[in-house]
């Protein structure tokens, strides 16, 4: 059928996302950039697992706040006005941070609000896509922008470890500020204003309890729960990025072999993607979604062994490359939410899965600092492992019968 053949050349001749699409590429190389310099200065100052850990843990923690609480905006609001407001207050707070003799503390501080502006951008960001794009051509471009994204940190965490050598922490988080700005740039341009959502809720319901219904929305509904489980895997699967500078200290590598370490990953989900578009067929690809989860873990346990620097980047590529099970995921959840809840219910998932991936982050560096790095890496694969099989049970009970159903 047509719909099988739609490639990313044919979504990106799509004006509208296209301009979304680039304003993300060079937004998130930026973020990949900032990540880098935080837990490179903070590493180097306090030769901590805990406290680099804990760094790039709030990278990531205060999106439990903010998409639970502000993603609802882009329910009650056009969601291009809030894409441009969030970015031009994170351009804003990012780039006070990047002011030379800022104290660290101050720096935490202003990154825990410019995480917070965040979640309502990817809310409304996510909900906006679905009217810009349709059937295949969403799914294909959803890849798209997860291949883009795992770019992005690849060419961040390769290269900016030399980046941040060369011009500096505070040089580094203001070229993330850059990227904000001209995000907020193209997406003036580019995204034609749309009326906010119609549904009759924002009108109906006050801001809180329109919080409340998306919530219940989700966790009432069986297959939602699970899918929002199967996404949530990724804060134990991230473990091995939080805790890299400790590992590959421990391997006895330098900030050349954190870099790589932190690119495998990325790179592998980038791959695996691309894989799982172009080869697995749309009617398999929900089975294949809980098969690739389980398998996400499995080269993470290996690293409980404590291999050398090579093998533990192919580990962790293997392991990035499975996650491109989280395709299939967002393509059914939002397929699934109604439009005028949509932002909210992306809120809910968003806001759970970074603070999924902060807590998971926080929790292996108190392991790596207990036991070691390879030790909070292997216990992550196992118990994500362990967690998607119950997951792929659920899944067989509540999710795939009823897109079957939905397929008919």
């Amino acid at each position: 059928m047509a719909a099988s053949r739609v490639t990313f050349l044919d979504v990106l001749r799509v004006p509208e996302f296209r301009v979304l699409w680039l304003a993300d590429a060079q937004s998130m190389a930026g973020d990949q950039l900032a990540r880098v310099a935080l837990s490179m200065l903070v590493f180097e100052r306090t030769s901590s697992a805990l406290l680099t850990a804990l760094a790039y843990a709030l990278t990531f923690l205060p999106a439990l706040i903010g998409g639970a609480l502000l993603s609802g905006l882009a329910d009650r609001m056009p969601r291009r006005r809030v894409m441009i407001a969030a970015d031009l207050i994170r351009a804003v707070l990012i780039g006070l941070m990047a002011l030379p003799g800022v104290p660290l503390w101050t720096v935490c501080t202003l990154l825990v609000f410019a995480v917070l502006a965040g979640s309502p951008f990817s809310a409304a960001e996510s909900a906006l896509i679905p009217e810009i794009l349709s059937g295949e051509a969403y799914v294909v471009g959803t890849g798209l922008r997860t291949i883009t994204n795992q770019l992005a940190q690849l060419t961040g965490f390769a290269f900016g470890g030399v980046t941040v050598a060369v011009i500096g922490a505070h040089a580094s988080l203001g070229i993330n500020a850059l990227t904000f700005g001209l995000s907020a740039l193209f997406i003036t341009l580019g995204v034609r204003p749309r009326p906010a959502p119609d549904g009759g809720l924002s009108a109906e319901l006050g801001y809180l309890a329109s919080i409340t219904m998306g919530a219940k929305l989700v966790l009432k509904d069986p297959k939602l729960r699970t899918l929002l489980g199967l996404s949530w895997l990724l804060g134990l699967y991230v473990v091995p990025e939080g805790v890299a500078p400790p590992y590959a200290h421990s391997l006895g590598a330098g900030p050349v072999g954190v870099g790589l370490l932190m690119a495998s990953g990325p790179a592998g989900t980038a791959l695996g993607t691309y894989l799982f578009l172009r080869f697995v067929p749309s009617a398999s690809r929900p089975t294949w979604m809980c098969g690739l989860a389980i398998a996400c873990g499995l080269p993470l346990v290996v690293c409980w062994l404590r291999p050398g620097i090579v093998v533990s980047i192919a580990l962790w590529a293997v392991s990035g490359a499975a996650t491109a099970y989280q395709v299939q995921v967002v393509t059914e959840y939002v397929r699934a939410i109604p439009d005028s809840q949509r932002a909210q219910a992306i809120g809910v998932a968003a806001s759970g899965l970074l603070a999924a991936q902060g807590i998971g982050i926080l929790l292996g560096g108190i392991v790596a600092s207990r036991f070691g790095a390879a030790s909070a890496v292997g216990l992550a694969g196992a118990v994500g492992t362990g967690l998607a099989v119950w997951f792929t049970v659920l899944w067989a009970r509540n999710g795939s019968a009823q897109v079957v159903e939905q397929r008919r």
